[in-house]
């Protein structure tokens, strides 16, 4: 199930201001935050969710908001080993500052949709970054397709594959790995 989850109306709802659009402070980060879990949990409970975390109406966004929305939604899911994927649209360079600074600092990466497809921003390893690269061009990736150049190679696909996976960056059906903003 895909989930579409608007900012700008969760932080207006959330702070009762009809024209609020800006993510500033860290309560505001963790009532907006609380606002999220709470819309995803009837989901969660069904299995596997795909949200998407939408940023078109949000002005701006500060370091400390960045660290309770996104940081914190990622890590808070991953430690649960909850099946919940994410893909961020709508961000804009007035975003980014903020949130390049919480992904470093945490070692986060997240999937970004923008208008020439999705990308992964933020903390990568070189494996992880090389097997990123060979499912965006393949859009998806069977275990049977992988590189038989030599077995270390395959190997090292594959292990970039399943940490992307781990990460919840990409998913796993069957025998295929899928980038998540290919399902967005």
């Amino acid at each position: 199930m895909t989930n579409h989850i608007d900012l700008g109306t969760v932080l207006r709802q959330t702070l009762s201001a009809s024209l609020y659009s800006n993510l500033v402070t860290r309560p505001t980060g963790l009532a907006v935050r609380t606002q999220i879990e709470s819309l995803l949990a009837d989901t969660l409970a069904t299995g596997r969710a795909l949200t998407v975390i939408d940023f078109s109406h949000v002005s701006m966004i500060d370091f400390s908001c960045a660290d309770e929305i996104i940081a914190k939604l990622l890590m808070s899911h991953g430690a649960q080993g909850l099946e919940s994927y994410f893909v961020f649209r709508g961000m804009t360079e007035d975003h980014w500052d903020a949130i390049e600074t919480v992904l470093e600092r945490h070692g986060l990466a997240l999937v970004v949709e923008r208008d020439d497809g999705v990308e992964i921003v933020g903390v990568l390893a070189l494996h992880e970054r090389r097997a990123w690269d060979m499912l965006k061009k393949r859009g998806r990736l069977a275990l049977a397709d992988l590189p038989i150049e030599s077995d270390e190679m395959q190997e090292t696909v594959r292990d970039g594959l399943d940490a992307l996976c781990r990460r919840r960056l990409i998913m796993r059906a069957n025998d295929m790995y899928v980038p998540v903003g290919e399902l967005a």
